[in-house]
């Protein structure tokens, strides 16, 4: 299949991405876009969203999903819970500082790893440079400083997207 757009695509058609719903609206999982016109040919998912372009084979023409739903209810297995890293703490906190409010750019241990403080979602926040260095391996109490919000493990919505980009058309089905 080959693609055809009214505006030019933004990149590769083949590094695409497309979010995967179950059919009860959760989202499963990113694909590729080969993957997921394989599904709806398959009439094993359909097309939520599509940002207007469409694919086209000798015989047919398919509109390029960003979004698909699954035709049928799929079990997920318990998911144990995803570690901390660099990435998913600044997505969950949304890559602002948990001190400053500033744009954040690295971790910070709430309680001090050298004082005995566990790297758990509970423990880890966003910080900016600044705010880290000047922290350093101080308590809040000891400097006067207070959290922003109270660090919580995120949402699977706030894991699945911080493996890849999300694109615009994602947000409304990620955010419940």
């Amino acid at each position: 299949m080959t693609e055809e757009t009214e505006t030019p695509a933004v990149g590769s058609s083949t590094r695409r991405r497309v979010l995967v719903l179950n059919a009860s609206r959760e989202p499963l999982c990113v694909v590729s876009l080969r993957r997921a016109v394989s599904l709806v040919l398959t009439d094993k998912a359909v097309v939520l969203e599509t940002d207007g372009s469409l694919l086209h084979s000798e015989w047919l023409s398919v509109p390029a999903p960003q979004v698909l739903a699954l035709t049928r209810y799929v079990h997920v297995p318990y998911r144990g819970a995803v570690p901390p890293t660099r990435r998913t703490v600044l997505q969950r906190d949304e890559h602002r500082c948990a001190y400053c409010s500033g744009p954040a750019d690295t971790v910070d241990h709430v309680l001090p790893r050298s004082r005995g403080g566990a790297h758990e979602w509970t423990n880890v926040v966003a910080a900016c440079a600044r705010c880290n260095h000047r922290k350093a391996d101080h308590l809040l109490s000891e400097i006067g400083w207070q959290l922003r919000t109270t660090p919580r493990p995120p949402r699977r919505a706030v894991v699945l997207s911080a493996l890849t980009r999300p694109h615009p058309t994602w947000k409304a089905y990620l955010a419940a």
